[in-house]
């Protein structure tokens, strides 16, 4: 999928990274440059708030990605967005994502890994592997532009909007990638969709498929995509559904490390052997290349190792589990600014079909994976 550039924002020329000694034609420095992007954020994430307090059922993260894409179709607003906002949007999208995604690590700790047993962790990592190659082959099957069979695969089987940016990070793209930024919020918005379907859905198939409390908390576990979503769904179930639930979800938030890394590594090779591709051409010859363990990756470990210490209080992680939602929904609402909506109804029917066959996958390998288990 492609943006409509032709009233976008151009990146200026770059410059030696050193702020401007006051010139008045020189080019503003990054403060300047984003803060105006910036600030639309953080008005979008005053906004996703408030919708989530007005109408619990809808997730504030949901509600950002909504809300981004509407400010870049509003009449008095879209000239902003694609103009003087567009650099700060793209930074919220990206950098405040990352920063998200490394306190995301906050919520897992090896010992709650480890409780589950190695028959369940076993289950979860075949899961994962069934429903991410599973769901990329059948992206690239239905002939789905750029990243986003990678993208949904990543969202559906990991962790939703988290995992998508943070493999969206390990590409190595510039910061001002357009088609990436649509790739990126197309791929969160259908991810966070099915999700949200779930929380209606999933609990009115509690008893016809058969499932006592703690094989429907695993199996929601295993295959909602957003950890708001699966504590959304498990609920409906009491508290016992809940706690497996939520533990399950860790487990494949842990995955995240290890795809990551991998995505990294197969992008490197990629580049490498482009030898004949613009793209790699202009990587191989000065461009960024993926780092192999992106540093908010590293980031994110630092993070688990330290809740697994048992030295943070409740209180900290409560505080940081704020934090995180708060830097989501404000880089979600820099991805929702990046969608273009005539652009996505020309693919909406294969990107639909994908969403709902990705849905089948990943309940149906979960489900399995929980009889097998339990």
């Amino acid at each position: 999928m492609t943006l409509d550039t032709e009233h976008s924002w151009s990146p200026p020329v770059r410059q030696p990274a050193k702020p401007s000694s006051g010139g008045g034609g020189s080019t503003p420095g990054p403060v300047r440059r984003n803060a105006p992007g910036l600030a639309l954020a953080g008005i979008g994430l005053g906004l996703a708030e408030g919708v989530h307090a007005l109408l619990p059922a809808v997730p504030m993260l949901t509600a950002a990605v909504v809300l981004g894409v509407v400010a870049a179709h509003l009449p008095g607003v879209r000239p902003f967005v694609r103009g003087r906002g567009r650099a700060g949007l793209s930074t919220a999208g990206k950098r405040l994502m990352r920063a998200g995604i490394v306190l995301l690590g906050l919520k897992l700790s090896v010992g709650d890994v480890l409780g589950l047993g190695w028959a369940t962790v076993a289950m979860v990592f075949g899961v994962v592997l069934v429903a991410f190659f599973g769901i990329w082959w059948l992206g690239r099957k239905l002939g789905l532009p750029g990243d986003q069979p990678l993208l949904i695969a990543t969202g559906y089987s990991i962790c939703g909007a988290s995992a998508i940016s943070a493999v969206s990070g390990a590409l190595g793209k510039e910061d001002d990638d357009e088609r990436l930024a649509a790739d990126v919020a197309t791929s969160v918005a259908l991810v966070t969709l099915c999700g949200t379907l779930a929380i209606a859905v999933l609990p009115l198939l509690h008893h016809p498929l058969g499932l006592d409390t703690v094989q429907f908390g695993r199996w929601v576990g295993a295959g909602v995509h957003d950890v708001g979503q699966v504590v959304a769904t498990a609920q409906t179930a009491g508290p016992t559904a809940l706690g497996e639930a939520v533990l399950v979800k860790l487990i494949r938030v842990a995955m995240l490390a290890p795809l990551v890394a991998g995505v990294a590594v197969a992008y490197r090779r990629r580049v490498r052997g482009a030898a004949g591709d613009r793209r790699g051409d202009r990587q191989q010859a000065g461009g960024r290349r993926p780092a192999v363990v992106p540093l908010f990756l590293i980031g994110f470990l630092a993070m688990t190792a330290l809740r697994s210490t048992g030295l943070l209080s409740a209180g900290v992680l409560d505080a940081a589990a704020t934090a995180q939602e708060l830097l989501l929904a404000a880089a979600l609402f820099g991805l929702g600014t990046a969608v273009h909506l005539p652009t996505l109804a020309r693919s909406g029917a294969r990107t639909a079909v994908l969403g709902l066959a990705s849905w089948v996958v990943i309940a149906a390998a979960s489900y399995g994976g929980v009889l097998l288990t339990t």
